[in-house]
């Protein structure tokens, strides 16, 4: 059979969500469409292994066009080409992001997702070790729990924004996002708690649901203005799964858009030049903003996370799932203002217990350790675009990081709060010198080194926007059929990191798209609570 009710293309952080939320209806048939293939790999479920699986078989491995304001460097982009995506080789940092975000978007036109309106979607998605309470759910399929690392570089980064003036902040997604402290995880046990393992492992067995792996999605087939089907190629032949209901594109904020240019529904300047006729007119892979981010390296003589793969290490995550194993990198951070006046925090910072530089590529052959800060409200946008009609060519990315005053502002600033706790004497006691820090603290030095050290924080969002591609109920405009959930449909990047945020949408979307405009207050999946031990 390839007729199905719904037909989602990827199953990443929102894809895995959909499946088991609208595969729950048991007369519902759904197929759930995904290029990679099951997340077996044990790099994916030990958490200090993620950066192995870089330029993996299980990355899509993108790259964007030259970025004119960081002098023309071209930056890596890692996505998750695996069951879970990106949420299978991220950081697990489970956060929101500030509740302006979601009002600014409700402001905005996009009806329904004011703070107020998802609160409940993410709370209903949590599973918090710490309990439920106005803020945090507890019995969700996604496990959040404190870091079983807390490794020694980590508290340090800490003690020292402390010492530096800044407040210690136990919970990010509580009462303000301002302060630094360590993160929650999405983890369960001390392993790696991604969509697959919370959403769609439990929800295999269900037979009204239909994985197709190794499936890379060429088009929607648009007819007569409604979205009928999607064209798959699955083993070198290409067939159309059909859609009865509704075809729902969760392939991420560079893929989702350059499947709708190649299904016609895009901007009508650029299509035909592909020789793809026009369906409909639409700005699709507009608006792109992501986080830039910048980490001063240093070298220190205590142990880092070069060290953690040892076998005592190994026996202690195997036996109580804790120890350096368990590290998710980036195991601290805080919010910041770079400047007065502004009501909410506009750099974030991320701490790491080992050296990482060169877009998380570079060598860690000595011990060190990074922190630094990301413009975390850009008012920079950038675009995908096609770079040939082929399914198989990756889009053309440009960011455009940097590009404003506001955002260079916003990393000069962060830049010299990081310096000011560099300065601290709990960074002094483990620091054996720099490896990889601006030259001084004038504004040209710091500004240079940010152009030339900085990266992606793997949080691109907003090019099927809504109010631009997509409704507020995430129907792509003018097409029946058709939706959009994932990060691209945000207006603008959340005060966060995505991943959360993306399963909140995926949340929301499965009741939008079952026409349900509340819920009432069951966060379990039948059959997903039952199968919490799973990790495959």
């Amino acid at each position: 059979m390839n007729t199905y009710d719904y037909v989602i293309v990827g199953a990443g952080s929102a894809g895995c969500v959909l499946a088991a939320r609208l595969s729950e209806d048991p007369d519902v048939r759904v197929a759930l469409i995904e290029a990679g293939g099951p997340d077996t790999a044990q790099e994916i479920h030990i958490p200090a292994a993620f950066p192995q699986l870089f330029k993996s078989e299980l990355d899509w491995d993108l790259d964007s066009e030259p970025e004119p304001g960081i002098f023309g460097r071209r930056t890596y982009l890692p996505r998750g080409k695996v069951f879970g995506g990106s949420s299978s080789i991220n950081a697990m940092i489970y956060m929101r992001g500030n509740p302006a975000d979601y009002d600014g978007w409700a402001a905005g036109g996009a009806t329904g997702w004011s703070y107020a309106d998802v609160l409940p979607y993410f709370r209903r998605s949590e599973d918090n070790e710490r309990g439920a309470d106005d803020l945090h759910g507890a019995g969700g399929p996604l496990a959040v729990s404190d870091s079983r690392s807390r490794h020694p570089l980590a508290t340090a980064f800490v003690h020292a924004a402390e010492q530096a003036g800044y407040k210690r902040n136990e919970d990010f997604n509580g009462e303000t996002q301002f302060g630094v402290g360590p993160y929650q995880l999405t983890q369960r046990g001390g392993m790696r708690c991604s969509t697959a393992v919370a959403y769609l492992h439990p929800a295999l067995e269900r037979p009204n649901l239909t994985v197709l792996s190794s499936a890379r999605a060429h088009r929607v087939v648009i007819e007569a203005g409604r979205a009928t089907g999607v064209e798959v190629e699955r083993g070198g032949a290409v067939e159309v799964v059909r859609a009865e209901h509704e075809v729902i594109l969760s392939a991420g904020t560079y893929e989702s858009p350059k499947l709708l240019m190649l299904s016609g529904v895009g901007p009508a300047a650029v299509l035909p030049a592909f020789g793809i006729d026009v369906v409909r007119d639409l700005p699709v892979g507009q608006g792109l903003q992501d986080h830039y981010m910048t980490l001063l390296n240093f070298r220190t003589d205590v142990e880092s996370l070069i060290a953690a793969a040892s076998p005592e290490n190994a026996a202690l995550l195997q036996s109580e799932g804790r120890g350096p194993l368990t590290s998710n990198i980036g195991e601290a951070g805080g919010f910041f203002r770079s400047r007065d006046g502004l009501a909410a925090p506009d750099v974030q910072f991320h701490a790491a217990p080992v050296l990482f530089h060169q877009d998380g590529l570079g060598p860690a052959t000595e011990h060190g350790f990074a922190f630094g800060p990301c413009v975390l409200a850009p008012t920079s946008r950038g675009q995908v675009t096609l770079r040939a009609p082929r399914p198989d060519a990756a889009p053309r990315i440009t960011h455009n990081y940097l590009m404003t005053a506001e955002d260079r502002d916003s990393i000069v600033g962060g830049i010299r709060i990081a310096l000011r706790i560099a300065a601290q004497q709990a960074v002094a006691d483990v620091v054996t010198g720099p490896y990889d820090v601006p030259e001084s603290d004038s504004e040209a030095d710091i500004l240079a080194w940010a152009k030339r050290s900085g990266q992606t924080l793997y949080h691109p969002t907003s090019t099927c926007a809504i109010g631009s591609v997509v409704d507020p109920d995430l129907r792509v405009l003018d097409v029946s059929g058709l939706r959009v959930v994932d990060a691209s449909v945000f207006p603008s990047v959340p005060r966060a990191n995505t991943n959360a945020p993306v399963i909140m949408a995926a949340e929301k979307a499965a009741d939008l798209i079952r026409g349900i405009k509340g819920f009432n207050g069951s966060n379990g999946i039948s059959g997903i609570n039952e199968a919490k031990g799973a990790t495959r």
